[in-house]
Order: structure tokens, then C-alpha cells, then sequence
């Protein structure tokens, strides 16, 4: 009986290392696939604001992952660009080495796109395949991102099928959708990643109010809606107007900020109601997470709660003043592609600091 005891005692500590490598290994899995996702955003962003997403005019899922490999395929790919409208309209006579600049930036979008898909499902089949390595909780989680992975593919060609003939660019309420989704998929993997990460047993400390609870979610709604008015600030290249501040063009409200009719199309077709929506969410946004952070540092005693509180105050201040430099200088590539990267490190700051007031008590 004495040597049972023993044996079972030594073999505790074995499960407990064992179950602990499992859930880094899944974590860091995870973090790497959400760094993957941060890089095709600023990517996106980069093809964007290059004018490059609709260089490749038709969507083959695997067999577009071979680019041009010779002069005739870039010859039929270039006749293929002109064409589509953009051409015609903004491009004419641009040479096969310019195209090529352009088709490179869309064509690392997609393959970037299909490259994350590969490093998350195939080590999810992987670990599905182990018995008891991921529980059927995580694994209906998994293969939700799978499937807003899978969705987002298919967005990405409905946005550019818009801007392929009637348009010289994409519809901008598709590319508020596109980029909505990367933050969206963005955001759930660095949720799981974290929530793999922490070990059940971690005490939850009573440091939080209810109120500072709810602040915490709200932050983060209000950071992924402000994500959704970008996209349309972008589809609608409404950063390239009203480039003073802090008023615009020399008014609080710009002109035409109502113009058009019914009313609710100037949310999201009219250029200054657009920009203006923008401002106005990034100045409650800091307000809010600069209260909230204060406020949290005074009561939480906690460090996770407070560190990542602080550290999302100073993400949005800093997005702020970038976003401040980016209007005034015209949105130029650098600046364009350094806002929306920073834009995506808040977002994953907000979803920290969420999942660690989500793992307080009350």
C-alpha cells in the first residue's frame, strides 16, 4: 500500500509537467498564428494604401499561389489588369515593372492569407487527433476561428470582385468588413492563446468593481467599432481630405457634413461625416481608457490588472498622436501602414487587459 502511495505521488507531478507543456505548446501555437494575422494586416494595409488589391483580377484559392513565372505569364497577367476600370482610369500606360510592383503587394496578401491558414489547420488536426489534448470546449472555439478564417478568404475576393468593373476601387462597405474580421480573428486568437495559457488553479483575486468590469468590455467594443469607421475612412481615402487639426478646414463640423440623403448614408459614403466620426471616437476612446486606467491603478491590487491598463492607455494615446501626424502629412505609405499597425497592437492591448479583468473576481 505504502509503495502505491509512492508511485502515485511520484506520477502527480509528471501529469501536472505534462498538461503544462501541452497548454505552452498550444499557446505559443496560437500566439504565432495571431502574429501571422498582425503581419497580413499591416500588409493589407500596405496594399492598400499602394493601390495594389486589384492588380490580380481573378481568384484561383490554390492555384494562384504560384505567381508569374516568366515573361508570358506576366504578360497575360498584365493584359488581364488593363482591362478592369483602375486602368483605364488611374493607370493608363503604366509599365510591366510598375505592374509588377503592385501585383507583388497583392500577391504576399493572398499568400499570406493562405499561409496562415495552413499553419493553423494543420497543427489543429494535429491536436485534435490527440486524445485529450484540447477539450471539445476548445475545440468548437478552434474551429470557430477556422471558419471566420475560411469567411475572411472569401470576403477578401467579394471586396476585390467590386473594384473589377464598374469601379476603380473597392467598395469601401467591403473593406470595412474585410478589415473588421481580421481584428475580429486577430482578437480571438490572442484571447484563446491567453486562456490556454493561465492555469485553472491561478487565484482570482477580488480586485475589481463591477463597473470597472464593464468598462473593460466596453473599451473593447469601442475599439473595434472605431476599427469599422477606419475601414470606411480608408474605402473612402477620407484621410487624404480635411488635412488640418484640430479643426477641419478651419470648422469643428465640416462642411457638407450632412449633405447627403437619407441621412444615414453620410455615415458611411460621405468623405467628411466619415473622418469626422473617426476623430470624434479616438477622442472619447482616450478619454475613456485614460479614466478607466486611473482609475484601476488606484484600486486594483493586482499587478496583470494594472500593467495592462497602463499599457493601454499608453497604446492609445500614442495611436492618437499618430493618427494626428498621419492626417496632417496626407496619409503618406509610412504613416498610413505605422496607423494601422499601431491601430491593431491597441486592439490586441484591449483584449490583454480584457481577458485580465475577465479573470479577476469580484
Amino acid at each position: 500500500m505504502t509503495s502505491l502511495r509512492l508511485a502515485n505521488a511520484n506520477s502527480e507531478p509528471s501529469l501536472d509537467y505534462s498538461e503544462n507543456r501541452n497548454r505552452h505548446v498550444i499557446s505559443i501555437w496560437l500566439a504565432v498564428v495571431a502574429a501571422l494575422v498582425f503581419a497580413m494586416i499591416i500588409v493589407g494595409g500596405a496594399t492598400r494604401l499602394t493601390d495594389s488589391g486589384l492588380s490580380i483580377t481573378e481568384w484561383r484559392p490554390l492555384l494562384g499561389a504560384i505567381p508569374p513565372l516568366n515573361e508570358a505569364d506576366w504578360q497575360s497577367a498584365f493584359a488581364k489588369y488593363k482591362t478592369i476600370p483602375q486602368y483605364s482610369s488611374v493607370n493608363k500606360g503604366m509599365t510591366l515593372e510598375a505592374f509588377k510592383t503592385i501585383f507583388w503587394w497583392e500577391w504576399t496578401h493572398r499568400f499570406l492569407g493562405r499561409f496562415i491558414g495552413l499553419v493553423f489547420a494543420i497543427p489543429l488536426a494535429v491536436f485534435w487527433m490527440k486524445e485529450g489534448l484540447i477539450s471539445s470546449t476548445q475545440k468548437a472555439k478552434l474551429l470557430g476561428v477556422l471558419a471566420l478564417g475560411a469567411l475572411q478568404g472569401a470576403v477578401g475576393w467579394y471586396m476585390v470582385s467590386s473594384g473589377l468593373s464598374q469601379r476603380i476601387d473597392v467598395s469601401q462597405y467591403r473593406l470595412a468588413l474585410h478589415l473588421s474580421i481580421a481584428f475580429a480573428i486577430l482578437g480571438c486568437l490572442i484571447w484563446l492563446a491567453l486562456d490556454t495559457l493561465r492555469h485553472r488553479s491561478e487565484p482570482r483575486l477580488q480586485t475589481l468593481s463591477h463597473t470597472q468590469r464593464t468598462w473593460a468590455y466596453i473599451i473593447a467594443a469601442l475599439l473595434f467599432s472605431q476599427v469599422v469607421i477606419g475601414g470606411f475612412v480608408a474605402g473612402l481615402k477620407a484621410g487624404r481630405a480635411f488635412n488640418t487639426w484640430p479643426l477641419m478646414d478651419g470648422h469643428f463640423i465640416p462642411d457638407g457634413f450632412s449633405r447627403l440623403s437619407p441621412w444615414w448614408l453620410n455615415l458611411t459614403e460621405n468623405i467628411a461625416t466619415v473622418q469626422f466620426n473617426h476623430r470624434m471616437t479616438a477622442y472619447l476612446i482616450v478619454v475613456i481608457v485614460g479614466w478607466h486606467a486611473v482609475r484601476v491603478i488606484r484600486s486594483a491590487d493586482d499587478e496583470r490588472v494594472r500593467t495592462s491598463a497602463g499599457c493601454l492607455a499608453i497604446g492609445v494615446v500614442a495611436q492618437l498622436m499618430l493618427g494626428i501626424w498621419t492626417v496632417l502629412a496626407a496619409v503618406p505609405i509610412g504613416l498610413g501602414i505605422a496607423h494601422q499597425a499601431v491601430a491593431a497592437t491597441v486592439f490586441a492591448l484591449a483584449i490583454w487587459h480584457l481577458h485580465t479583468v475577465a479573470n479577476t473576481s469580484v
